[in-house]
């Protein structure tokens, strides 16, 4: 009896019933990339046929984003019933970031405000960053803007190499980023930058310090690498893994989870860069993992490469590559084991911006002996967390009702 907890990132299926106030009625991560597949949106370039997600829409995904939004995605009907247990959920934590979707996932709903900084330039205090380039030694920075990460490493990064200036940025998200060239400026630096700035913003609640190094000569060919680090607020009480470490079970975090959940109760960590090479890493742990274990892993792509870079033939194709290696995993699955198919935002790359969108999230729910149907529309996206607690006989955790 284990249990694995897969977060597709970014994944939404519908506007929350809150979205309004984020300035995202009418967001759906989902159903408009499917409308483009379809040929109904702005953009097909690079793309042909439907939305293909054959294994996920038998798990329940079409029929989960009817309940979240009312309507069946383009592509995603099944005239067959869905095999697996599905819903949907909406979010209780303020804000859209990762770490309250995750953290809420988990059992711990966020219960205070995010601290942003202003889309003013410079965008940061001047006391701090004053003092970031005092302590870590630096003859200043480049940005202090919000901005696309790809676009801000293309118009600084030339200059970033000839000054050893750290390029720091924010967006809409409660994020302090740092991009640093692999090479001339050097990881590790990069890391002990971000690791002072983590305590520098702290009174500020900022949510995540994110190093973004990368590699190239000119912004024809700068690229991002695998090696992003990110140094989060730890959980202000305990989540779904540090109740399981208590409790002396295993426990395998997959992809960013460790960073997210600022490694509290985060057992063993497989860390890889890109969803394949995730999809491998959750395969090995799952042979791993012992009886009344827990996996609990991230798959960045769609996010970070698709949905912020309003990419929708690729958010397409990433959907439709991790449905092609679904039946690999559901096969490792053996009888008593539950798997649970979420998300923790939405990230449309339809919609204005470049920034997360409020969203609903699926809930597609599989073990190998139970029968399918309905867990209907969840309140809030800790029922996940409950859920997996009470499958796990674990002592419950503080909000959520499992499903």
């Amino acid at each position: 009896m284990r249990a694995l907890v897969l977060v597709l990132d970014s994944v939404g299926i519908g506007s929350a019933p809150d979205a309004e106030t984020y300035g995202d009625e009418g967001a759906d991560t989902v159903g408009h990339i499917a409308e483009v597949c379809a040929g109904h949106g702005a953009d097909t370039d690079n793309r042909a046929g439907p939305l293909a997600l054959p294994n996920l829409v038998r798990l329940g995904l079409g029929e989960a984003c009817r309940l979240a939004g009312g309507r069946v995605p383009p592509g995603l009907k099944d005239n067959a019933r869905p095999i697996g247990r599905f819903g949907c959920a909406r979010e209780i934590s303020k804000g859209k970031d990762t770490p309250s979707g995750h953290w809420e996932l988990a059992g711990m709903p966020v219960p205070f405000e995010w601290g942003y900084f202003p889309r003013a330039i410079p965008c940061f205090p001047r006391d701090l960053i004053a003092e970031l380039c005092r302590r870590a030694e630096l003859p200043g920075v480049l940005g202090e803007c919000h901005a696309s990460g790809t676009q801000i490493i293309a118009e600084f990064g030339v200059e970033h190499i000839k000054t050893l200036r750290p390029i720091c940025y924010t967006s809409a998200d409660s994020v302090f980023q740092i991009a640093a060239h692999e090479g001339a400026f050097g990881l590790d630096r990069l890391y002990r930058v971000c690791e002072i700035a983590r305590e520098l913003i702290d009174p500020l609640r900022i949510g995540r310090v994110i190093a973004r190094p990368f590699v190239g000569s000119s912004p024809i060919d700068f690229k991002r690498t695998g090696n992003r680090r990110d140094y989060s607020v730890p959980p202000p009480a305990p989540t779904l893994l540090d109740v399981a470490s208590t409790a002396g079970r295993d426990v395998a975090t997959i992809g960013k989870i460790a960073d997210i959940f600022a490694h509290s109760g985060t057992g063993r960590v497989f860390k890889a860069d890109g969803n394949d090479a995730l999809f491998d890493r959750t395969l090995e742990a799952l042979a791993t993992l012992a009886d009344g274990g827990l996996l609990f892993a991230n798959f960045i792509d769609f996010d970070s490469l698709y949905g912020h870079r309003r990419n929708c033939a690729g958010y397409a194709k990433a959907l439709e590559d991790f449905d092609r290696r679904l039946p690999q995993l559901i096969d490792c699955l053996a009888d008593g084991d539950l798997l649970v198919i979420t998300a923790d935002h939405g990230c449309d790359p339809t919609w204005h911006g470049t920034d997360h969108t409020r969203e609903q999230v699926p809930i597609l729910i599989w073990t190998p002996s139970s029968a399918p149907g309905c867990v209907g529309r969840r309140s809030t996206f800790a029922d996940v967390g409950a859920a997996v607690a009470a499958h796990l006989a674990l002592p419950p955790l503080s909000i959520g009702a499992s499903f």
